[in-house]
């Protein structure tokens, strides 16, 4: 999710959203912003609601004005470091690399080295800076769990060219992910609403209204004994998509212990007896197709599956 930007944000509350707390309120009103954040902003003195200084646990009644003061945003130095990097492709306006698992994609808080954008520095030099400063040539993104290709940009022109084609469903993203049990049919489509979760605001949930409508398509590869390799295509790229959406059709991906279940998995009846313990979620981004955005090239990646799969299933068959 994108930061809010950094500014004076002047809002009106909506007649709608008489009875709620201002802090469930603001990060609904600026999607940047966490749940977490707006407290802070709070504490900071930065949020007048009616223009006097403002409560988390303020109601609304609608109709209030509030102000929130969001300041530049402190960010790490980003310094290019030797990290052995797996490329497929590379020309002057993007590469195409494949994220090992356990790698995060940009600096955040808690992970200020190691990440895939310091790996690329030390590669490429520049980067596009359309992403900010912390997130150089970043067009998208995989968890840090989840292996497999992304693209990156070099230049501004491949960056705007490549989030064109993300917006408009151009680019066909494909995972594999194994999952406990299995969706209710061969194949299918899940659309819903996807946004935080209301309670728990580091996870994403399906949401009856508000967030923003998440596409994935899937279709089932095998069944291995109580699980089922599945194949995933992303209509729409929302965080944490395939992984709340497995977990909205009741078969969460294995070793998810955010949506799913523990990673040690207790093998029963028909499996080696014991269990199995996974060290990472089962998750991997092996196929992207996108059309070049400056020569128009067709260009097509696939990767196969990590060896954590294959120990797996040789484990359940």
């Amino acid at each position: 999710m994108p930061d809010a930007p950094a500014g004076t944000h002047r809002l009106t509350v909506p007649a709608a959203r008489a009875g709620d707390r201002l802090d469930r309120y603001l990060p609904e009103a600026l999607p940047g912003l966490s749940r977490v954040r707006v407290r802070r902003l709070i504490e900071e003195g930065r949020v007048l609601l009616s223009g006097a200084p403002a409560r988390p646990a303020a109601r609304l009644r609608g109709g209030e004005a509030v102000t929130v003061e969001v300041p530049p945003a402190v960010l790490p130095d980003l310094a290019p470091e030797d990290i052995p990097l797996r490329v497929l492709h590379e020309d002057p306006w993007l590469l195409v690399v494949e994220k090992p698992a356990g790698m995060v994609v940009h600096p955040a808080p808690g992970h200020s080295v190691g990440t895939l954008v310091n790996a690329l520095l030390s590669r490429a030099g520049t980067l596009s800076g359309i992403g900010g400063v912390a997130r150089p040539g970043i067009v998208h993104r995989l968890d840090r769990d989840t292996s497999g290709i992304l693209v990156v940009a070099k230049t501004d022109a491949a960056h705007h060219g490549l989030s064109a084609q993300l917006s408009s469903h151009g680019m066909d993203r494909r995972y594999h992910g194994i999952v406990f049990g299995g969706p209710p049919a061969e194949e299918g489509t899940v659309t819903t609403r996807i946004g935080r979760h209301p309670v728990y605001r580091k996870k994403m949930a399906v949401l009856p209204a508000g967030g923003r409508v998440a596409v994935t398509r899937y279709r089932r590869l095998g069944t291995f004994g109580p699980f089922s390799l599945l194949e995933f295509r992303l209509e729409t790229g929302r965080t944490h998509q395939v992984r709340v959406h497995c977990a909205h059709l009741g078969c969460p991906i294995v070793g998810d212990d955010v949506y799913g279940r523990p990673r040690k998995i207790p093998l029963g009846k028909g499996s080696v007896a014991g269990a199995f313990a996974v060290s990472r979620f089962l998750l991997h981004a092996f196929r992207l197709a996108f059309t070049h955005p400056v020569t128009g090239e067709k260009l097509s990646f696939t990767v196969p599956d990590p060896p954590e799969f294959a120990a797996f299933l040789s484990v359940v068959k």
